[in-house]
């Protein structure tokens, strides 16, 4: 199966979500190499949603979303889980899409939970690195839509956009 390349991620956040599902996360070890179908995303589209931490502006935390499409925003909520978002867009317009669910594993803690993913992968090149990368099988499940999960904070319209996406059935 091909790797994504750059061209890939260079769309924006929505249409990257939505055709992530159906894709696998592939991560090779000494004891074989990890595939991992995604089967639930949400997308964070830049300074104006305010849902997105780029919304607050650019910090030490949201740099590697300023990075340009293709790497991995990575960072820690609650004390307690990591949070695995793939960049989208041209750099310097700081968009994401969470990853929320994985074969095996559903919500975005117990996706890097499962898969060992931590800081370490922060900043992470998917277009480039050996020890991550995302692959497309030709794999095009049926897809609900739904609003995005924990943003409250954000207010309206921002809560109700219908920008999660989840394979049918899982």
């Amino acid at each position: 199966m091909p790797r994504l390349d750059r061209a890939f991620y260079i769309n924006d956040a929505v249409t990257v979500a939505q055709m992530l599902p159906g894709m696998d996360i592939v991560m090779p070890s000494a004891s074989g190499t990890g595939r991992f179908m995604i089967t639930e995303t949400e997308a964070y589209l830049g300074h104006d949603d305010r849902a997105c931490h780029a919304s607050k502006g650019r910090t030490k935390r949201t740099e590697p979303m300023y990075l340009g499409g293709g790497h991995l925003y990575i960072y820690f909520v609650y004390g307690m889980h990591w949070m695995m978002n793939v960049v989208t867009g041209p750099a310097d317009y700081p968009q994401a899409v969470l990853i929320r669910g994985v074969t095996s594993f559903s919500g975005p803690g117990r996706v890097t939970k499962g898969l060992c993913i931590d800081g370490s992968f922060n900043r992470e090149d998917l277009a480039s690195s050996g020890r991550i990368w995302i692959e497309d099988g030709g794999v095009r499940p049926d897809l609900t839509a739904g609003p995005r999960v924990g943003i409250n904070y954000a207010g309206e319209p921002w809560v109700s956009k219908p920008w999660r996406f989840i394979i049918r059935n899982e």
